[in-house]
């Protein structure tokens, strides 16, 4: 052997163990996402003062759990009217079938009363208004719908006063008892409505779950549709992770993944949910070293309501795909 061929000797060995580490398997690829929750707002159709908040954050709830209460005086003064209301047009419907005309003089100074509270609780609304335009709660616009409510409240008195007047005079029976009929279905249909914004002043948990934030405290108020607390159930965490281009192609739908973090202990098993149709740009909160192409797809996945659990919204996590698993 030369001395010009021992150097290379020395380097054989180097070679081979470069050579059989490059045949060894690589472990699979893991792609970096993140925990997100899919949020239910609860808010009620209906505006008022917060008197009650049955939660706090951070709380587990039941589904059907009472979360909160509005105001709801003047919903209750609403449908005591409007039972009031369909009992007087009961009345009159019975009476046109009678013929009698003491009992129909009766239901129109029922009718007349019933206004005279309407035009009371429209001036007291309306009072509750103004006061709630100068501290900013509300648009003047919904003071000027106050201002007309109580305007043809006062004019329904105008009318029943008139009516009043003339329930002694003869009338078309016919036509008499049809309109009776009418205004009956049409107090029924406003006593519905009555109850059913009455109840709205109550929310409850539309699922079990998590309180995950509050947005209002007892004694603020709160406008119609704004959501008073957000609830986050079970199984509405998933995992959302970016993956390349050149890999998304043996993505499928269903198909099994791993997902790990920090604290989790073993890997938490999830199936895939969704994958985007178009691509984007790698998000500047991902950073790996393992996944240098620009251009990813976001996918999402879904563990088990056990599983989902242990996942906490904004946790950082590491996907891997399952060997061998498939649909």
């Amino acid at each position: 052997m030369t001395p010009s061929m021992r150097p290379a000797l020395h380097g054989l060995p180097l070679l081979c163990l470069l050579l059989l580490a490059a045949c060894q398997p690589q472990a699979p690829a893991a792609w970096s996402g993140y925990v997100e929750g899919d949020y239910v707002y609860v808010a009620a159709p209906v505006a008022g003062t917060l008197t009650r908040l049955a939660v706090t954050q951070g709380q587990t709830v039941g589904a059907g759990a009472p979360l909160f209460q509005l105001d709801d005086v003047a919903a209750r003064a609403a449908r005591a009217q409007a039972d009031a209301q369909v009992q007087a047009a009961r009345a009159q419907a019975a009476n046109g079938q009678t013929g009698l005309r003491a009992p129909q003089i009766a239901v129109s100074r029922a009718q007349l009363a019933q206004a005279h509270a309407a035009a009371t609780l429209a001036d007291a609304e309306l009072l509750r208004q103004r006061s709630l335009v100068t501290q900013g709660f509300i648009s003047q616009s919904q003071l000027d719908n106050a201002a007309t409510a109580a305007r043809q409240a006062h004019d329904k008195v105008s009318e029943l006063e008139a009516a009043l007047k003339t329930a002694e005079q003869p009338t078309a029976r016919p036509a008499e008892l049809a309109a009776a009929q009418a205004n009956t279905v049409a107090a029924q249909e406003a006593q519905t409505q009555a109850a059913w914004r009455e109840q709205q002043a109550r929310q409850s948990a539309p699922a079990a779950g998590l309180i995950a934030d509050t947005f209002f405290r007892e004694g603020e108020y709160v406008p119609a549709g704004q959501p008073v607390v957000s609830l986050l159930p079970p199984d509405h965490r998933k995992a959302r992770f970016y993956v390349p281009e050149a890999e998304v192609g043996r993505l499928q739908l269903g198909q099994a993944v791993s997902l790990g973090c920090d604290g989790c202990g073993a890997p938490i098993p999830a199936r895939i949910s969704r994958i985007a149709p178009q691509a984007e740009y790698t998000p500047p909160v991902i950073y790996s070293n393992s996944q240098r192409s620009k251009l990813v797809f976001l996918v999402e996945a879904l563990p088990g309501p056990a599983d989902a659990l242990k996942l906490h919204p904004g946790q950082p996590l590491d996907v891997r795909p399952v060997a061998g698993a498939s649909r």
